[in-house]
């Protein structure tokens, strides 16, 4: 199971019939379906000419909008294709090829790197982009001490941080064309593997899902870990791990995907506020990675158990649940993002 941070970027052109577009990665054939998106799922995106080469295990868009990139469970752990309201012909894999399965991965800022947290060491790699891989950056240091399992750039793309199965369970590292040397570990650790992992849009906080309760830890973030925010009052409903955490677009709120309740949002500023009401309609399965659109007016879960995906309208609280694609994705979802 793998988590995906998600990632919200602006300034792509959109196609005349949608105002955005919402990518699942997930197991089975195809292992990507996309959809145009306006006030809910449009039809269906043909799938590309190459798929990947096994199950979507995460997925994104580069911050133009031009680029998309999946996460795979296969000898080919990240693929990438452009986007233009569709799949333009595969990038050429890396010369270097990740050691084993994608199951995060991450655009910084400027577009100009790709990362992908992986399974086996060094658990994270990462390569110039320009219309394609260039040749890999070479590997922290210090590494991850296990498992990586989710990835994220700060919003000023000067920090990497991987969230890991193996304590410290997370490790933030400076990024300037490489990974520099890693920083400190938090003074407290989160309390299980990392699943998941996630900078607010200022850079001023960072958010950890994992295994073990409280399931989410976060921090203040300056150039290094500050002290822990108090947990949720509320934590998620039955969970037991967080598979995946991100923040709107403006920072003013936080949501899980999780085992339990599936779904969870929190208001945020500076910490955690009291939890918002459940959707009245759930997911019907463990939730496995969360999104917001670029304008923060919708949230999906991608989620096991059939439609994969669910999607509601967002305005400090759930609305009601947009209709499921008419063309289902074809397994469990693993990875959304929105562009």
């Amino acid at each position: 199971m793998t988590p995906l941070l998600g990632i919200i970027a602006s300034g792509i052109s959109k196609s005349k019939a949608f105002t955005s577009f919402i990518a699942i990665a997930h197991f089975n054939s195809p292992y990507i379906s996309t959809y145009g998106w306006s006030a809910g799922f449009g039809t269906k995106y043909s799938d590309p000419a190459t798929l990947p080469a096994g199950d979507g295990s995460s997925v994104t868009f580069n911050p133009a909008g031009t680029v998309i990139a999946v996460g795979s469970n296969s000898a080919t752990p990240i693929i990438a294709y452009p986007w233009s309201a569709g799949f333009g012909t595969k990038y050429a894999n890396p010369a270097t090829l990740p050691t084993s399965q994608g199951f995060g991965v991450a655009f910084n800022p400027a577009g100009t790197a790709i990362a992908v947290s992986h399974a086996s060491s060094p658990y994270v790699s990462a390569y110039p982009w320009s219309a394609g891989f260039g040749t890999k950056y070479a590997n922290p240091a210090t590494l991850p001490t296990g498992n990586g399992r989710g990835v994220a750039f700060d919003s000023t793309g000067t920090t990497i941080a991987i969230a890991h199965a193996t304590s410290p369970y997370v490790s933030a590292y400076p990024w300037s064309a490489g990974f520099g040397t890693k920083y400190s570990d938090p003074a407290t650790l989160p309390t299980g593997g990392g699943n998941s992992i996630a900078f607010n849009p200022a850079g001023t906080a960072i958010a950890v899902g994992h295994d073990v309760s409280p399931f989410i830890s976060t921090y203040p973030w300056s150039a290094g870990f500050g002290t822990k925010y108090a947990n949720p009052a509320t934590l998620p409903p039955g969970a037991n791990r967080t598979n995946g955490v991100c923040f709107n677009q403006d920072g003013t709120a936080i949501a899980l995907a999780n085992d339990g309740n599936y779904i969870s949002v929190y208001p945020w500023s500076a910490g955690f506020g009291t939890k918002y009401s459940d959707p009245a309609t759930l997911p019907t399965g463990t939730g496995t990675s969360v999104a917001f659109n670029p304008t923060g007016t919708a949230i999906a879960v991608a989620h096991i158990t059939s439609p994969y995906v669910s999607a509601y309208p967002w305005s400090s609280g759930f609305g009601t649940k947009y209709a499921d694609p008419a063309t289902l994705p074809t397994g469990n979802g693993y990875g959304v993002a929105f562009i």
